[in-house]
């Protein structure tokens, strides 16, 4: 870490340590909220609450997920491994204050209205997340990770989408273009990040393990994302033939598991902390197996879409939020009963509602109910066991 860095982490750490680094707010913030928006959701679901300003209820669930929740746990993790990867400074003290406080404006605003207004704050803390993560990537010439804000990017371009379709300021067709192509950026994003350090933490955890990286496989597993993006983008204009659709999805399923295989994650068994990473990227090659049948008529969308967003991206995110966050405050890389509880109460909620809804759709009402349950319980346990962490200078007295 750069001097100016150490300076600015140690000067914010003395005054406020939630404020520290990136990672500490934005992951108290996203459990918090976690916790709040799912059984706000199940209440809209089961007709006890009324819809928000502007959205309906469907299209708040999915808008908070997909452009509040995640951004939360994304913007935690970028702007702590973003230090590590330049070794410049990210926002921390009160820059790190006011992009939060610009993050949950939006939350509140989404419910509260006006909707304009609620379009301009939501729709400006992604790039002000991008550009917080840009400087330092490009001060520091750090061109591997110029992908990483591409996809911020592009996850900004479709939150401003999915405002401008509900303010019918452009057509309403495009809504469901936004949040499909939204999804498939999740996707791209766990496919980015996973490959970087599943393999990597798998190797140094484990003596003699070397997880073997495919280039055939590499290049299926990411390009198919790709153009299932392109096609989801594009189909405002032009529907592919099914069989297209089908096989892409068919061969980003095969290329997910292969891939998931040469990481050898059956030899991370005696470590949790490591094994919830494969056990939560697991869920994508089904998410793209649900898609391909759900393209052939055989099972509704619904079960593909929780597939990603239950079970391989919360999945995946409380892993390296529980990970990162116990590395960085100086505790030991090793799973407790708390972090076990979290990630068993999710992968439950994921197997609760995933087959129910694929396989027997009218227990879907109550699948939905208790999956629901087993999220917020799942990251209240979080954020209760973390916010000491969170909140206190590291144990070890080190920056951050």
């Amino acid at each position: 870490m750069t001097s100016l860095a150490r300076s600015l982490v140690t000067a914010s750490g003395r005054n406020l340590p939630v404020l520290a680094l990136g990672f500490r707010p934005f992951y108290l913030a996203a459990a918090g909220f976690a916790v709040l928006a799912v059984p706000a959701w199940l209440l809209i679901y089961t007709g006890k609450l009324s819809a928000m300003p502007g959205f309906n209820g469907l299209g708040w669930h999915i808008h908070e997920m997909l452009f509040g929740f995640a951004p939360a746990v994304i913007a935690g993790f970028l702007l702590t491994a973003v230090r590590n990867w330049t070794g410049r400074p990210t926002p921390t003290g009160p820059s790190l204050g006011a992009l939060v406080l610009l993050w949950a404006a939006g939350r509140v605003l989404v419910v509260t209205g006006p909707v304009a207004a609620a379009a301009v704050v939501d729709t400006a803390f992604l790039p002000a997340l991008g550009l917080a993560v840009a400087l330092p990537v490009w001060r520091s010439r750090n061109t591997r990770n110029f992908k990483v804000i591409g996809i911020i990017a592009v996850l900004a371009v479709l939150n401003a989408t999915f405002h401008l379709a509900y303010l019918e300021l452009i057509p309403a067709a495009w809504l469901p273009v936004a949040y499909r192509t939204a999804l498939d950026t999740i996707a791209l994003l766990i496919t980015v990040m996973a490959g970087r350090v599943v393999p990597a933490f798998t190797a140094n955890a484990i003596s003699g393990v070397n997880p073997r990286r495919i280039t055939v496989v590499e290049v299926l597993a990411v390009g198919t994302v790709v153009a299932i993006a392109v096609l989801d983008v594009t189909s405002y204009w032009w529907q592919p033939p099914s069989a297209i659709r089908v096989s892409l999805l068919v061969t980003a399923a095969v290329a997910h598991t292969v891939r998931l295989a040469c990481w050898s994650p059956l030899r991370t068994w005696r470590n949790p902390l490591l094994l919830m990473l494969p056990l939560a990227y697991a869920w994508l090659p089904v998410h793209f197996a649900l898609r391909a049948l759900a393209a052939l008529g055989l099972s509704p969308p619904a079960p593909a879409t929780h597939a990603l967003t239950i079970g391989a991206m919360a999945g995946l995110m409380v892993a390296m939020m529980m990970r990162s966050a116990r590395g960085h405050t100086g505790r030991d890389l090793r799973a407790g009963p708390a972090e076990i509880s979290v990630f068993a109460l999710l992968q439950l909620a994921a197997l609760v509602r995933v087959p129910t809804a694929a396989f027997a759709p009218a227990w879907t009402p109550h699948a939905a109910l208790g999956s629901g349950l087993l999220w917020t319980i799942g990251f209240a346990v979080m954020f209760i066991a973390y916010w000491p962490a969170l909140t206190r200078p590291r144990v070890d007295g080190r920056p951050g």
